[in-house]
């Protein structure tokens, strides 16, 4: 068989040294690939104005999968101060390059994974009937449409007239808004489309379905956001009676989604949502399974292009450490949610395994395992750095 070419984008501060990482692992296991680096991130706005070259979007349409690091964003302001002088004033705008990539390819599915690994010192716990704790386990998958909603990018601040005098045509908006000066408005759309919509929703009972999930659960705010809430919740409701019978349809807001989930974390299966508030939701459940050093993700699109990346940022402020301390997990993770999309199920099993391996011996843990702050000087004080973790992972695979 051919090797595959995969795209590598390591974006900015700890993307590449965890990009690094998950490839050393995915080379143990196996898994034989050509990885082409592309341009993506803040050097490329800071020099370019562009963090999302064209030459990056060429190699990923010819490629198809990009195995992603982290991305820095900053406010627009903040952003544009940034350019190098030539650049400066000629009124380019930073957009991120990573919601760039979601809409060029329509990479409108993004599914991720929250799941509990036993050992885990970063577990949740609560209190248990008898006074003692429980860990539930928490097995849940996130299914966040990736291309509308809050993220679609249509928004104005001083809405041009033609905007302006559409909104005014909206009875609760003269009333509010009527006597505000346009100026003084800014305006942020929310746009859900029943196509999108649909795909997200069958993406989710598909999962649901093929892993033996018992329940999908939306998780938007019908009550209040009708229109764009309340389209998803009535398709989700014709979409299960019609094909998804045997799969429970739950219905939770947003934010009773928030106290939920530390009461019964372990009730629910397959959650989707909103661009905004599947975001939300899918940061609050890593943060039962020991936060984003564990949160991976997928995304693609209807016609194969995947790209997979770790949900943290890129955390700046350790990208320069002599000894890099950051946990490598997400992103091997997310490399194994590429090898589920090609077909690499095995070696994809294999990692997975050796990781739980890790993390249920209890002896190599990174600092945030070990509940440390994030300094220079952990490694010493015991922690395992992101080389260390990769190594032991790639023990377990050895064995």
């Amino acid at each position: 068989m051919a090797k595959r070419t995969i795209i590598a984008l390591p974006g900015d501060g700890i993307g590449k040294t965890v990009l690094d990482e998950a490839i050393r692992v995915l080379d143990a296991a196996g898994f034989e690939a050509d990885y082409i680096e592309a341009d993506i991130g803040w050097e490329f706005w800071r020099n370019e104005g562009e963090p999302l070259p064209e030459r990056t979007i060429k190699l990923i349409e010819e490629h198809k999968i990009g195995l992603f690091g982290a991305i820095t964003s900053k406010p627009k302001d903040d952003a544009a101060a940034e350019l190098i002088p030539a650049l400066q004033n000629k009124g380019l705008i930073y957009s991120s390059p990573i919601v760039g990539l979601r809409q060029h390819f329509n990479l409108d599915i993004c599914a991720r994974p929250c799941k509990t690994y036993k050992g885990n010192p970063l577990n949740f716990i609560r209190r248990s009937q008898d006074g003692g704790t429980d860990e539930p386990q928490v097995d849940v998958v996130i299914f966040r449409q990736n291309t509308e909603g809050l993220y679609g990018g249509v928004e104005w601040s001083s809405p041009p007239d033609q905007v302006y005098d559409a909104l005014m045509t909206h009875p609760k908006f003269i009333k509010n808004f009527g006597d505000v000066p346009k100026e003084e408005i800014s305006v942020s759309t929310r746009i859900f489309t029943k196509k999108a919509t649909e795909r997200i929703l069958r993406a989710a009972f598909e999962h649901a379905r093929k892993y033996g999930y018992k329940s999908v659960t939306v998780c938007e705010k019908p009550n209040v956001i009708r229109e764009t809430s309340g389209m998803m919740f009535k398709m989700a409701k014709e979409i299960q009676k019609a094909d998804y019978a045997d799969i429970q349809l739950w219905n939770t807001n947003i934010d009773a989604q928030m106290m939920w989930l530390t009461k019964n974390p372990e009730n629910y299966g397959v959650i989707v949502a909103g661009n905004m508030f599947g975001d939300i939701v899918s940061d609050a459940f890593a943060g039962l399974i020991g936060g984003l050093g564990f949160a991976c993700s997928a995304q693609f699109s209807a016609d194969g292009i995947g790209v997979f990346e770790p949900t943290h940022g890129s955390a700046p402020k350790y990208a320069d450490f002599d000894v890099s301390i950051v946990n490598p997990i997400a992103m091997v993770e997310s490399a194994c949610m590429m090898l589920d999309f090609i077909n690499e199920n095995e070696k994809a099993a294999r990692i997975r395994k050796a990781v739980a391996e890790v993390i249920a011996e209890g002896k190599v843990k990174t600092y945030d395992m070990m509940k440390m702050t994030g300094r220079p000087d952990v490694v010493e004080k015991g922690a395992a750095s992101t080389q260390e973790m990769t190594d032991a992972i790639i023990a377990k695979l050895d064995r």
